[in-house]
C-alpha cells in the first residue's frame, strides 16, 4: 500500500484522481500476490480501506509539510548530510505507515493456506525472473544504460530535463555507485523465504492477532535491516553513497531547474493539501 502512495504523488494532475483510487490498486495487486478467497477478501478490503482513510488524514497533512519545507530549501546548495536527513525523514513516514497497516496485515496473513503461500511463492519467482531481466543484462554497457535512465527518470521528474553535460557528469557519478544488483537480488531472496516460513508459522500455529502484528513487525525490521553482517555493512556504504549523490546531481542544477523543481514540489503539496481535506473526520 505505501509502495502504490509513493508511486502515485509522482504525477502532476493525475495524483489526485490516482490517490483515490488506490484503494482498489492495492486490492488488486495484494490479491496477485496470495489469491483471496472467501471472506479475506472483505477483511483485506476492510483493512485496506481504513489503512487509507488514516493515512489520508493524518499522513498527507505531514507529506505536505515536508514538501512545503523542501520546496523553502530547494533554491540553495546541498550537502550529503541533508540529504540524509530528507532520507531519514522518509524512513521515518515509511515506519508509520507500516505500523498502522500491521493490525490488518496480520488480521489476514494469520489465516494464509498451504494453497495461497504456494501461490505467493510462484510470484515471488515470476517477479524475480523480470528482475533479473531489468537489472542483471549481460552487456555492462546495457547494465549501466539501464542503471542509468532509473537515476535520471525521477531526477527530470523534479527539475526537468538536464543538459548534455549534466546528463555526462550524472552517468559518471551513477558509475561509482556501489549498488550490486546481483547482491540486492540475493537479499531479496532471503526476505522472500523469511516472509514464506513467517506466513506458514503463523498459519500453522493458528497465531492471535497480537501474536501475528509481532511477528509481522519482526519480519519487517529483518526486511529493512538485513540479519546478515556483510549485507547491513553494504547497505550503510549503499545509504552514504546516495546521500552524496543526492547533494551532488542537486548541486549541478540551474537556478533555473531548481525554480521548476520548487514549482513541482508546490503542485505535489498543493495535491496532498486537498486530498487530506477530504479526509472523514
Amino acid at each position: 500500500m505505501l509502495v502504490c502512495c509513493s508511486l502515485l504523488m509522482s504525477g502532476c494532475s493525475a495524483v489526485r484522481f490516482g490517490y483515490n483510487q488506490a484503494p482498489d490498486l492495492a486490492y488488486w495487486w495484494l490479491d496477485g500476490y496470495v489469491d483471496f478467497k472467501g471472506d479475506q477478501s472483505e477483511r483485506a478490503e476492510a483493512a485496506i480501506d481504513d489503512w487509507f482513510q488514516w493515512h489520508r488524514r493524518v499522513e498527507l497533512p505531514v507529506y505536505a509539510g515536508l514538501l512545503a519545507k523542501a520546496r523553502e530549501q530547494v533554491a540553495a546548495p546541498a550537502t550529503a548530510e541533508q540529504a540524509c536527513e530528507w532520507f531519514d525523514a522518509a524512513r521515518l513516514r515509511v515506519d508509520a505507515a507500516l505500523e498502522r497497516a500491521l493490525p490488518g496485515m496480520a488480521e489476514v496473513a494469520r489465516g494464509l493456506s498451504p494453497k495461497q503461500l504456494a501461490h505467493l511463492e510462484r510470484k515471488y519467482a515470476e517477479i524475480n525472473e523480470e528482475l533479473v531481466d531489468n537489472y542483471l543484462q549481460p552487456e555492462a554497457q546495457a547494465r549501466a544504460r539501464a542503471q542509468l535512465k532509473r537515476a535520471l527518470d525521477p531526477i527530470e521528474r523534479v527539475y526537468g530535463r538536464l543538459s548534455s553535460s549534466q546528463r555526462e557528469r550524472l552517468a559518471t557519478l551513477a558509475a561509482t555507485t556501489p549498488f550490486d544488483p546481483a547482491r540486492w537480488i540475493a537479499e531479496r531472496h532471503r526476505r522472500q523465504q523469511d516472509t514464506l516460513q513467517t506466513l506458514a508459522r503463523l498459519s500453522a500455529e493458528q497465531a492471535s492477532v497480537p501474536q501475528a502484528v509481532e511477528a509481522l513487525r519482526a519480519l519487517a525490521q529483518r526486511s529493512r535491516v538485513s540479519p546478515i553482517d556483510e549485507y547491513r555493512a553494504y547497505q550503510q556504504r549503499l545509504i552514504r553513497f546516495n546521500c552524496s549523490f543526492a547533494a551532488e546531481v542537486h548541486n549541478l542544477t540551474t537556478p533555473e531547474q531548481r525554480l521548476a523543481a520548487a514549482e513541482q514540489l508546490k503542485e505535489w503539496e498543493d495535491d496532498a493539501r486537498a486530498l487530506a481535506a477530504q479526509a472523514s473526520p
